[in-house]
């Protein structure tokens, strides 16, 4: 059986005690259970990841066979994480909700990734996204909000975007109002997971 590439993406800057890094690593093996064969890339954003600065930007917009050699090094980072995104079959997004929205880092990685002419590009009927063929999984953890709430701008933003670079199949597992009752918001996340099984 071919191997399932998998992108794993952890944007919790808590290592120990993070609920949504227990469910993906849940979620992971569920993965591995399911499909037999996997290769696994790990990102971990708590160990930092560069805002787009102006220099970014500058080198981005510019050819790429007009780059200068500082350019090309302005952009490797970028280039790395895109890749690993490129040629994974599944992604998945291990993320806490800060403040109802994603953490800071997270969204310096879609910065880094959403890219015209690397992951999406302008067509006279729109833009048309290059990320297809491929699945993702959200985990989201949440203290006090409902995942799909009127305030809850993580998931509506993630799918949203993912959708944008033509990853259209985005399946959300939520572990949601943890303050309030966090067995059972645990319980129905780790059903959920199980059910990938099935």
């Amino acid at each position: 059986m071919e191997s399932m590439n998998i992108l794993r993406v952890d944007a919790s800057m808590r290592r120990a005690g993070s609920r949504s890094r227990a469910l993906t690593d849940t979620l992971i093996e569920q993965l591995r259970e399911t499909h037999g064969s996997i290769s696994l890339t790990q990102r971990d954003l708590s160990d930092g990841v560069p805002f787009i600065d102006a220099p970014w930007i500058d080198a981005n917009f510019t050819a790429p066979c007009e780059r200068s050699s500082e350019q090309r090094a302005v952009l490797a980072r970028s280039d790395a994480l895109l890749s690993e995104l490129q040629v994974a079959d599944v992604l998945v997004i291990g993320s806490p909700m800060y403040n109802f929205g994603i953490p800071a880092a997270l969204k310096a990685w879609v910065d880094l990734v959403v890219r015209a002419k690397e992951s999406f590009r302008y067509t006279d009927s729109g833009p048309e996204g290059l990320l297809k063929n491929k699945v993702a999984y959200i985990v989201l953890v949440s203290g006090g909000t409902k995942a799909g709430a009127d305030i809850d701008f993580a998931w509506p933003y993630l799918r949203h975007i993912l959708g944008f670079v033509g990853i259209t199949d985005v399946r959300l597992i939520a572990s949601d109002l943890i303050g309030i009752d966090r067995a059972t918001a645990d319980a129905q996340a780790r059903s959920a997971i199980s059910a990938l099984g099935i």
